[in-house]
């Protein structure tokens, strides 16, 4: 009987060794599964903090174009701005000396009224700088654009 007893406790125990050994194997497999899931997800992660490094450096350079393009038309419109500004200095100087010269005519024109009569008309040097102004009075001045490039 013993024996009958003993080879009940070795098929217990083995049923027992059995089940345990299924619930490792389970377990394994379980913690497999679970191991790959995890490490596709890892890669998705990856793959997707990939694309947006990507598409990050792509707005990126995009922005650097922009902005050294924007640089470039700034830089070109300043230039231009500076030769209008030089212009505009030049011609105002200009404008000024137009007016000093105005006004010297006219002070002048009191003086000489006429310039082809008076009492002065006897001397030659007189009567040449009273033509010489007669003659500038009635020219028209006149401008050329080229005169305003550098």
């Amino acid at each position: 009987m013993e024996s009958s007893s003993s080879s009940a406790i070795q098929t217990s125990s083995g049923s027992e060794e059995n089940l345990m050994e299924q619930r490792k194997r389970k377990r394994m497999l379980s913690n497999r599964e679970s191991a790959r899931r995890s490490r596709m997800k890892k890669q998705k992660l990856l793959d997707d903090l990939t694309a947006q490094v990507n598409q990050l450096k792509k707005e990126n350079s995009e922005i650097v174009t922009s902005v050294s393009i924007t640089t470039q038309h700034y830089l070109a419109v300043e230039a231009e701005n500076s030769v209008l500004r030089a212009q505009l200095d030049e011609l105002s100087h200009r404008l000024e000396s137009l007016n000093d010269i105005i006004g010297f005519l006219d002070n002048t024109n009191v003086v000489c009224s006429n310039p082809l009569h008076g009492p002065e008309s006897d001397d030659f040097l007189v009567n040449q700088m009273n033509m010489n102004m007669f003659h500038m009075m009635n020219q028209p001045l006149m401008a050329s654009s080229d005169a305003l490039l550098y």
